[in-house]
């Protein structure tokens, strides 16, 4: 049994409704994506450069980031919490994602936004 979970909300609900907002958020980008692709079946250079040049491309994207990065971490807090139980292990587990995450969202922002 898990005494201490280390969640950062501590709320149950919370976590779920993120869980679940970011979920529907990415299903939407990806059905835009998808839209994009059968509108542009070859989309040259030229075609993405123009599609990300848009402001509003560049905020919905980083929204999927931010959407992503928080649904990879509660879904990786559930399964730490309910199958590592030894603490060191778990924090450890926690931090590693956390670091990787971040990487990877910094990573994507700066692709899309060029920096």
């Amino acid at each position: 049994m898990v005494n201490e979970t280390g969640s950062v909300s501590r709320r149950g609900l919370y976590d779920w409704l993120v869980q679940r907002f970011s979920a529907v958020y990415m299903v939407f980008c990806l059905a835009g994506l998808i839209f994009y692709l059968v509108a542009h079946p070859h989309p040259s250079y030229l075609d993405w450069r123009l599609l990300f040049a848009g402001m509003t491309v560049k905020i919905l994207t980083l929204l999927f980031f931010v959407s992503l990065m928080l649904h990879a971490w509660v879904g990786m807090w559930t399964v730490f919490t309910d199958y590592i139980t030894c603490g060191y292990l778990r924090i450890s587990l926690q931090a590693v994602m956390i670091f990787a995450l971040g990487g990877f969202f910094f990573a994507g922002v700066l692709i899309v936004w060029g920096l």
